[in-house]
């Protein structure tokens, strides 16, 4: 591991200023942090004021690591720009879905697959912010006693949205949703498909596979905005190969890396105790025969995005995981 990184953030939005903190807080080796955007200017990210470039070919110079902090669902700068980066030297990881399911590129947890940065290309993918906390509880389930099928509800962010997401919550704005998200429950995210699913819930059941090297997995989404400003909350049902118990589950979740066990039936976490927070909460553990139903949260701009983008790189470099 060298001294420090020359490090850009492409993004100045909430997961580019998350990622900014992150990069901090987690004392990433760095030697310089450049932030680009669409335009030049100063701004204050994370309490730090940065001096913001154009993101363009030549800012890409000297960068290490380029981090593209795509909004979920957003078709991002990667899909112009990381070429452009990875030519000039750099490593980049997208935060947006535009790179997320390519063959060439690997999609990454690294509690779960971090093997599949052996094969990267100067590209790395960030998984979906609600796919992301699903895998990493997921995964010690499939370890210890195989998962056949999986059925999930989501109840995601405004910010998950972005900035404008946060605005429709916070100041009544009426363009954002397909309906009006305050004191609001809406069960689409996304455009829908001819299956009848949204493209959140195709991402979830597509990126989950290929994640977990389980390409047959089942997995059914239903995928909810709510007015919860940070964090994802999840209910997972999970169908084994074979019959468990409570106390087996307990203890593969609770030694599960990344995973905050807080607790069986009568305990569980919520969005608001958990935003700031980087790792995966579970509770509201229930275990019945092959059949294991639990409580997952999140906050989507960490874990979602900017932690696990971070962890990737602190694979890369061999600082951490």
């Amino acid at each position: 591991m060298r001294e420090g990184y020359t490090v850009a953030v492409v993004g100045a939005g909430l997961v580019g200023e998350r990622l900014v903190a992150e990069l901090r807080r987690r004392e990433f080796p760095l030697k310089e942090l450049r932030v680009l955007a669409r335009s030049a200017r100063r701004a204050v990210l994370a309490g730090e004021t940065f001096e913001v470039g154009v993101a363009e070919p030549d800012a890409f110079e000297g960068v290490d690591f380029a981090f593209f902090a795509g909004t979920e669902g957003e078709k991002g700068a990667a899909v112009q720009l990381a070429r452009e980066a990875i030519d000039r030297g750099a490593i980049v990881i997208d935060n947006g879905s535009d790179f997320r399911l390519d063959p060439q590129v690997p999609l990454v947890v690294p509690e779960v697959n971090s093997e599949a940065l052996n094969d990267h290309r100067g590209l790395i993918a960030n998984a979906n912010c609600s796919t992301i906390q699903m895998v990493v509880t997921l995964a010690p389930l499939i370890r210890e006693f195989g998962v056949r099928k999986v059925v999930v509800s989501t109840y995601q962010a405004v910010s998950g949205s972005g900035r404008s997401g946060v605005e429709a919550l916070e100041d009544g704005r009426a363009d954002v949703y397909p309906k009006t998200i305050a004191g609001n429950a809406i069960p689409l995210i996304g455009g829908v498909g001819e299956d009848g699913y949204t493209t959140e819930e195709t991402k979830m059941r597509e990126e989950s596979r290929k994640i977990l090297s389980l390409p047959e997995l089942e997995v059914h989404a239903t995928a909810v905005r709510i007015p919860v400003h940070t964090g994802h909350s999840e209910s997972v049902y999970a169908e084994t190969e074979e019959r468990v118990s409570l106390s087996e589950v307990v203890e593969a979740l609770q030694d599960a890396p990344g995973v905050v066990f807080c607790g069986n039936a009568g305990d569980f976490p919520t969005p608001l105790e958990v935003a700031g927070e980087p790792g995966t909460y579970v509770g509201r553990i229930r275990v019945e025969g092959n059949s294991i139903t639990y409580w997952c949260v999140a906050d989507n701009l960490l874990k979602g995005a900017a932690t696990n983008a971070v962890q990737i790189a602190e694979a890369l470099v061999g600082a951490r995981v």
